[in-house]
């Protein structure tokens, strides 16, 4: 379970830094700029838009609002823009 993990934040630390260069990036849309933004900024940001306190649907909110913007981001995205982030992430 300890490798899983370690696997999976790894895995997490090369994503932010994939989309870190994707915002980066002049071929990225203006679009898909803003729903990476919104998603990280929902990420930080100190309170949610449905409180934690209230059962499963404070946590569900974090669940799901962060990967749907992440998503609504990729589709704008040039597959080619995405594919040499990643490789530029894997080089370092």
């Amino acid at each position: 379970m300890f490798k899983t993990l370690k696997a999976l934040t790894k895995q997490l630390k090369q994503e932010f830094a994939v989309y870190r260069l994707v915002l980066k990036h002049p071929q990225t849309p203006w679009i898909a700029k803003c729903f990476l933004g919104l998603a990280v900024g929902y990420l930080l940001l100190p309170f949610d838009l449905i409180p934690d306190f209230i059962p499963v649907l404070g946590q569900l909110d974090d669940v799901v609002i962060i990967p749907v913007l992440l998503y609504l981001a990729l589709l704008f995205i040039p597959k080619a823009v995405v594919q040499s982030c990643r490789a530029q992430v894997r080089q370092e």
